[in-house]
């Protein structure tokens, strides 16, 4: 059973490192910034999943505690960069 949860988070890993590409491809070749802002979005969300799936493979809790950062470094830079694209000023 241990040998089949393995595998199958190997297997999440390695779909959402996929995505990640996929993520990139979107950022540097989005039509405009909307599109490009939510590829960024998707990799910062997919970054953290990431995170937290070596966190359960290496059993170390500190991935989650960055993972936890990178969410709120990832929200907030989005709202940020949401607020520039529309009014052409952060504050």
């Amino acid at each position: 059973m241990e040998q089949l949860l393995n595998l199958t988070i190997w297997i999440v890993l390695g779909v959402h490192l996929l995505m990640s590409l996929v993520a990139a491809w979107r950022i540097l070749r989005g039509e405009n910034a909307p599109a490009r802002l939510a590829g960024l979005d998707l990799a910062s969300t997919l970054m953290i999943a990431v995170l937290v799936l070596i966190s359960i493979i290496r059993q170390n809790s500190i991935f989650v505690d960055v993972a936890i950062a990178a969410a709120a470094l990832g929200y907030l830079s989005t709202v940020a960069l949401a607020k520039y694209i529309s009014d052409q000023k952060v504050f």
